[in-house]
């Protein structure tokens, strides 16, 4: 039975796709190579779309059907793929030396035909350093897996499998690969925080675009009840941005083979230097923005209309993305985002003057303290900020004047002896809180298939009501964070947890606890007595 995994979706499969693929890897860098596996795997996805349409139009010839009239596949939402790029010729083909070229004509010629994909498609497969045997045989595999057919699409077969990919390349890249892939239970505990259920969503750093699938995943999840009868498309508009030109590639793929409708603009562009959507207000703002980023070219936006709350110093950037999602919020407009911890506390370069001025002017909603070792990239240890443009805004209870605390340090299981990762149980508990003490009234808070069973009807399920859990969670006001010096970090406010009494008389206790001291002591005693005889046999103990 395939393992389930809250970072990669369903582990069978997709574990050994992935041995088999990085085995062709050979030396290649990962960086590159992602490029080269994740391309065919689109390629892939979009053929098997196409002969299935095909092969419908075939059968309807005889009614006036044409299988080789493009429009026929653009009416159904089908890229159409022209014969020198049909998956059948670059099979016929992968044992060809000039397979590189072949690849490269093919993705020119999906780009041509399908003016949503331009600029889109990895096109260097006839580059010297990929060795060509190994790509064939990296076609081989591909080929062998049902990724775009009807039936594969309703299960998100190549979703999944390209997120997988992608949490781990992430994995083989480090550090680097923070920079196109957050992980997925973070990004769960954003959007099930938030509950997007219908707006514009935004991310102005959407790396390969995992923030916008799993907003569109939740509205899908949570259709019966939520009143849009799961219309994601109609529903939830996507917005987004990405500076780095493969990674913007990356994102573009991976909403296409969902069939995400995006505006992630025309190209890739920095968000601070060249906004693609400057008059944006959107309901929703979901992003993960680089760490402490020191690169930003601050001190070329000195007097820029977004830093309302002061100017954010050159030599980090977290308060000019803080402030950049402010000014991206509709009135209403909620914003989840991830920081570092130092974003909570930091003093330097007026960071906390900014950080007070938000405060001040009541838009910070929740923090959450996460635990270490999430990230496939940093040890930097991170936390969540939630942004509320107006916290009477009639969807909620009126929240002015309060901030939620979380301090969810302690939640995760170790996969790995490096990496920790959130159960569906650890984000429930994250949200459903938040939700409890917002007033979510009515809400199904954690997708249908993840909750096994324990509401049949969306509309059933009732919050437990809010209350402070020491240790865990603390509703605080506006006073209790002056009285901090306006210090966001959760724990600072929600205090230790309740330690249970075990029922036994503090004079027993004390003296239980001397007697064991006293035994390890006489203990430790005869240690070190073995350990100096054991010295001074090989010369050491005088």
């Amino acid at each position: 039975m395939a393992k389930e995994n809250s970072n990669g979706a369903n582990l069978g499969f997709e574990s050994e796709l992935w041995r088999a693929a990085d085995a062709l890897r050979s030396n290649m860098d990962a960086a590159e190579y992602k490029h080269v596996v994740l391309g065919l795997i689109f390629l892939k996805y979009i053929s098997d779309a196409f002969e299935e349409q095909h092969a419908k139009l075939e059968a309807d010839r005889a009614e006036g059907a044409d299988p080789e009239d493009p429009d026929e596949y653009r009416a159904v939402n089908i890229f159409w793929v022209p014969k020198e790029a049909r998956w059948s010729h670059l099979k016929a083909n992968a044992k060809q030396p000039t397979i590189g070229k072949t690849l490269d004509d093919a993705m020119l010629a999906i780009e041509r035909d399908n003016p949503s994909l331009k600029g889109v498609l990895p096109k260097d497969y006839a580059h010297p350093r990929l060795d060509k045997q190994r790509l064939g045989q990296l076609i081989d595999l591909v080929g062998n897996i049902g990724l775009g057919d009807k039936a594969n699409r309703s299960k998100d077969i190549l979703g999944r499998v390209y997120e997988y990919f992608l949490s781990q390349f992430a994995s083989a890249e480090g550090k680097k690969g923070g920079q196109f892939y957050t992980p997925r239970c973070v990004v769960r505990v954003l959007v099930e925080m938030l509950a997007p259920y219908k707006g514009r969503v935004y991310d102005p750093c959407c790396g390969s675009g995992g923030m916008f699938v799993q907003s569109v995943e939740f509205v899908k999840a949570h259709a019966n009840g939520n009143g849009n009868g799961g219309r994601t498309k109609a529903d939830v508009s996507i917005f987004g941005q990405e500076s780095n030109h493969t990674t913007w590639r990356l994102a573009k793929m991976n909403l296409s083979i969902r069939q995400i409708e995006n505006n992630l603009g025309k190209e890739h562009a920095d968000s601070f230097h060249h906004d693609l959507h400057p008059d944006l207000k959107a309901d929703y703002v979901i992003a993960n923005p680089p760490f402490n980023d020191s690169d930003w070219r601050g001190e070329l936006l000195k007097n820029d209309k977004r830093w309302k709350f002061g100017t954010p110093p050159a030599g980090n950037a977290n308060f000019a993305w803080v402030q950049h999602f402010i000014h991206h919020l509709a009135p209403t407009g909620l914003a989840g985002f991830v920081l570092a911890n130092g974003s909570m506390s930091s003093n330097q370069s007026g960071e906390g003057e900014i950080r007070k001025n938000i405060i001040e002017a009541d838009l910070v909603d929740c923090m959450v303290a996460m635990p270490g070792q999430l990230f496939y990239s940093t040890q930097i240890p991170v936390c969540l900020w939630f942004i509320a443009r107006e916290k009477k805004n009639g969807r909620f209870r009126d929240r002015r004047g309060q901030t939620l605390f979380i301090d969810a340090r302690k939640l995760g299981t170790m996969i790995d002896r490096v990496h920790r990762e959130l159960t569906e149980e650890d984000i429930r508990k994250i949200a459903e809180t938040y939700h409890a003490w917002r007033g979510d009234v009515g809400a199904d808070l954690v997708s249908a298939q993840n909750r096994k069973g324990d509401h049949k009807g969306q509309g059933e399920y009732k919050i437990r009501p809010y209350e402070d859990i020491p240790g865990f969670c603390k509703s605080a006001t506006l006073d209790d964070i002056r009285h901090h010096n306006h210090i966001l970090t959760p724990g600072r406010y929600v205090g230790a947890a309740e330690v249970e009494d075990d029922g036994e008389p503090f004079e027993e206790k004390m003296s239980s606890l001397t007697a064991a001291l006293r035994e390890q002591g006489e203990q430790a005693e005869k240690l070190d007595q073995v350990i100096w005889a054991n010295l001074e046999d090989i010369g050491y103990g005088g």
